[in-house]
């Protein structure tokens, strides 16, 4: 018996999408301590491209379902969001198992159906959509960690959001506005700089534009582009954290001297631990915050979202629904 998925059969580093296949797949495995889960939707995230050109995803893994994040109906009927990242704890998985992102080792969720370790399923709040749900496990929990957990903001403070547009920049500044901090956004594209205004920014820049004030962190997943602006941007003391280069990972201007002049803090940041997607859940649930869907696709069109995804025409996230 198979099922339907969006899966790499092939890695092709500089026209990645077209390794992307649609079509039958096995149904997952089962195993102890595992559970399948009937997926509902699931969202696009650079991690799906990147793995198409072969980062992070061997050639010897191929075939992959793509996609590592979803919510959907767990085995007992329960509307679900699962956790991607497999091995945190050694839940399901042996005690060794390396910490990955669902298809870097293990078949992703663009399909019917999908297995993770138990200790990966949440309980879905009824507040939230599978669709919104489907957002929140990996663009809008690297948001979350890098605010909340990592730039170690109070409400008050003011924040700068590079690349307005992006997943994780979008999830930044809803959440920053509900959180009581300042917000300031960036983006080439006037109506991407429009958006972020009324997504919650106090005001949204020209890339590069001289703020009306120094920063207290920056948010920074643009990378080399964007790099010299978020340091010039930060008050003495303040913190630039990274989880992402979607433009490249070598800034011609490192900008050291201010770094060490002004003791400003660089933090990377990567995803987050199943602890802050519970509490990421309840405080979408409690302020009303919702993930920002810029589309909703069939699974079976999944190839106009990847195409969608790697112009960077799109504001927020992108959802593929599987019924």
């Amino acid at each position: 018996m198979g099922m339907f998925a969006a899966y790499a059969a092939r890695i092709d580093r500089d026209q990645p999408l077209n390794g992307l296949v649609l079509g039958e797949r096995p149904e997952p495995e089962v195993r102890d301590g595992w559970t399948t889960v009937t997926v509902k939707a699931a969202s696009l995230n650079h991690h799906d491209l990147w793995s198409l050109r072969g980062v992070g995803l061997p050639e010897e893994k191929l075939p992959m379902i793509l996609g590592c994040d979803a919510a959907g109906i767990d085995e007992d009927g329960n509307e679900v969001v699962l956790h991607s990242v497999i091995g945190q704890t050694g839940h399901g998985v042996g005690p060794d198992e390396p910490r990955s992102i669902l298809t870097e080792r293990y078949q992703g969720t663009f399909a019917e159906r999908v297995t993770v370790p138990r200790w990966n399923v949440l309980p879905k709040p009824k507040e939230l959509s599978f669709e919104e749900a489907a957002c929140l496990p990996t663009a809008w929990l690297t948001a979350y960690r890098m605010l909340f957990t990592n730039a170690g903001v109070r409400p008050g403070d003011s924040v700068l959001v590079q690349g307005a547009g992006g997943g994780v920049a979008t999830a930044a500044i809803a959440l920053g506005k509900a959180a009581g901090l300042r917000v300031f956004a960036t983006s080439r594209d006037e109506a991407k700089r429009k958006r972020a205004v009324e997504l919650g920014a106090v005001d949204a820049f020209e890339p590069g534009a001289r703020l009306p004030q120094r920063v207290d962190a920056v948010i920074e997943t643009v990378g080399a582009a964007t790099w010299s602006h978020s340091v010039k941007s930060l008050r003495p003391g303040g913190t630039l954290v990274i989880s992402g280069a979607t433009s490249g990972d070598r800034p011609a201007h490192a900008e050291l001297t201010r770094i060490f002049f002004l003791e400003l803090k660089v933090v990377g940041s990567t995803m987050g631990s199943k602890d802050e997607l519970e509490d990421l859940l309840s405080f979408c649930a409690a302020t009303g915050v919702r993930p920002v869907v810029d589309e909703v696709l069939p699974l079976d069109r999944a190839r106009e979202g990847f195409e969608r995804m790697a112009t960077g025409e799109l504001f927020g996230k992108i959802v593929l629904t599987t019924s």
